[in-house]
């Protein structure tokens, strides 16, 4: 995608959206697939490996790949889950907060593996599905420790006199019900998006002065070449800080709809 996008007659061209409809490849049983697809499937495939290679055969005095996934799983499990729902709660959800946090982490770190340089999270399917579970899970969380309880709490926030309600009561259920699960989806898909784009602008304008421009222009490809690196950096600490910002939300959700009141 870079080279197409450096050179169209020695004209640049930077990215686009449209390099977010990537061509169809083929089809399974008539669905159409195209690279994110691929990228997405190989990012399942990558964490359920890791995870159960670091924990099939757990040692008392654990080898290094395995100290590294115990890490990973007690980051999120304790410094997470118990950090923010207590013992009980979060013992209870942390399969899904750890699910959360090692799907958004490896469909995110893709964006810069050669080869794939996407984000599996690039177009809304995964974001969307991600914060619809969130979102069912802070609903069932609140609705099986009480449904009476829930449903106040998120409608009548206490403190508040009863003739504001009128007007609290609709900003809370569209806040609550409505905004939460788009912002968690567009959080996760924009940042990630905007992300890819600054990289390949950079990595496509680095191509086209060292092989199209020539040249004198090849002194701007190094410097283009340098902010494609410090940006590569600074992606990594977004695709980590996406991860852990998307799980400690979902918790923080669970946490709201569980307690007594808030």
């Amino acid at each position: 995608m870079i080279t197409r996008l450096a050179s169209d007659g020695g004209e640049f061209h930077g990215p686009s959206m449209n390099d977010f409809f990537p061509e169809i490849l083929f089809e399974v049983a008539g669905i159409p697939v195209h690279r994110i697809h691929i990228i997405q499937f190989l990012s399942v495939v990558a964490v359920v490996l890791i995870l159960w290679l670091g924990t099939r055969r757990m040692k008392v005095v654990p080898g290094r790949f395995q100290s590294l996934v115990e890490m990973g799983l007690d980051f999120v499990r304790t410094g997470i889950g118990h950090d923010l729902l207590g013992r009980k709660d979060g013992e209870r959800f942390a399969p899904l907060l750890v699910t959360i946090f090692f799907m958004v982490l490896f469909m995110n770190i893709t964006g810069i593996i050669p080869f794939l340089n996407m984000p599996g999270t690039a177009i809304i399917a995964v974001p969307l599905t991600l914060a619809v579970i969130s979102y069912v899970t802070f609903i069932y969380a609140g609705m099986k420790k009480s449904p009476l309880g829930f449903w106040k709490n998120s409608l009548f926030p206490a403190g508040v006199p009863w003739p504001v309600y009128i007007i609290v009561t609709p900003l809370e259920f569209i806040s609550t019900f409505i905004i939460r699960p788009v912002t968690l989806t567009l959080r996760l898909m924009m940042n990630l998006v905007v992300g890819h784009m600054i990289l390949v602008l950079c990595f496509s304008a680095t191509w086209f002065f060292f092989f199209t421009a020539g040249g004198g222009w090849a002194a701007l490809g190094v410097g283009t070449l340098a902010f494609g690196g410090a940006f590569t950096i600074f992606e990594i600490l977004v695709v980590v800080l996406q991860s852990y910002v998307f799980t400690v939300l979902t918790a923080i959700y669970i946490q709201l709809a569980v307690a007594e009141e808030h």
